[in-house]
């Protein structure tokens, strides 16, 4: 950040009287300008027939991870709750109607500044398509789900907790709420010559 966008002049990082951490002030007009997480949100969509339980997974027609697999979710916005931002979202990505469920994960992304919370929910009808941030809308089985082209850890995680629970689920348990922090994979040391 270079500029106010209270008043357009110039900011400067400093740590304000009473904070601890760096923050960008304006010389002219004082205002503190916090840069906070985003919130990403979305659903795990689920069809239920005859026994067999599938999810409904979107394939990225956007950067980052273009071409790969992934939930539908996306940014929050302001003046909308949790709930219904992944209910816009699912509308937007995958075109799906859905009946939400309980929060279902919530994980901390630090190293990118985000949040992401995903919600159970219960596909109302098969009518759903790409919208126009997905290239393709498909419905897998857990064995069918595309597991090294999925997009981001948080979605592998949400997946690997989801079908966990279901196991549960069918021997009498109930799904549960799973908080975990999601960290920078560590690259691998390079080995001398």
């Amino acid at each position: 950040m270079k500029f106010c966008s209270e008043c357009a002049h110039p900011v400067t990082v400093a740590i304000p009287e009473g904070d601890n951490r760096p923050r960008y002030v304006c010389t002219q007009c004082g205002t503190i300008h916090y840069q906070n997480p985003k919130m990403v949100i979305g659903t795990i969509p689920v069809w239920e027939q005859d026994g067999e339980l599938k999810v409904l997974l979107c394939k990225r027609a956007i950067e980052p991870r273009y071409g790969y697999w992934t939930l539908p979710a996306g940014f929050m916005e302001n003046e909308e709750t949790t709930g219904q931002a992944a209910m816009r979202e699912t509308e937007e990505e995958a075109g799906a109607n859905v009946a939400l469920g309980e929060l279902f994960t919530l994980l901390n992304v630090a190293h990118v500044h985000q949040v992401h919370l995903f919600y159970l929910a219960r596909l109302l009808d098969l009518d759903y398509e790409a919208g126009v941030e997905s290239l393709d809308v498909q419905m897998f089985a857990e064995h069918e789900i595309p597991w090294d082209d999925l997009a981001f850890p948080t979605i592998r995680t949400t997946l690997e907790l989801f079908f966990a629970d279901r196991r549960k689920v069918l021997e009498g348990g109930s799904y549960g709420f799973h908080g975990r922090d999601i960290t920078k994979p560590m690259r691998a040391p390079v080995e001398p010559d």
